[in-house]
């Protein structure tokens, strides 16, 4: 497995709890496989809650890129600058 800073653990960490960010962007970023991924946030995280971020992952479409549903792509704020290789655009 890659080695990996804290602050792109942090991150790592950070995309994999949110909904709407796929495992296949996690890969495309930082060269993390799905159950590499898993692998991380379970050394990671406390037990309770990796049972509960695998709990609520488990079966959500929106986490794999090929069982989403909506062909528009990913649904972005009007106040979220552009962010390109993982680095917010300063301001």
């Amino acid at each position: 497995m890659k080695q990996l800073n804290e602050i792109e653990t942090d991150r790592i960490i950070e995309m994999a709890w949110e909904d709407r960010t796929t495992f296949e962007s996690i890969q495309f970023q930082f060269g993390l496989k799905e159950q590499e991924v898993i692998d991380l946030m379970r050394r990671e995280m406390k037990p309770s809650s990796f049972r509960m971020w695998r709990k609520r992952v488990q079966g959500r479409k929106t986490k794999h890129q090929q069982l989403r549903t909506f062909e528009k792509g990913r649904f972005k704020c009007t106040r979220q600058r552009t962010i390109s290789n993982n680095s917010i655009s300063k301001r």
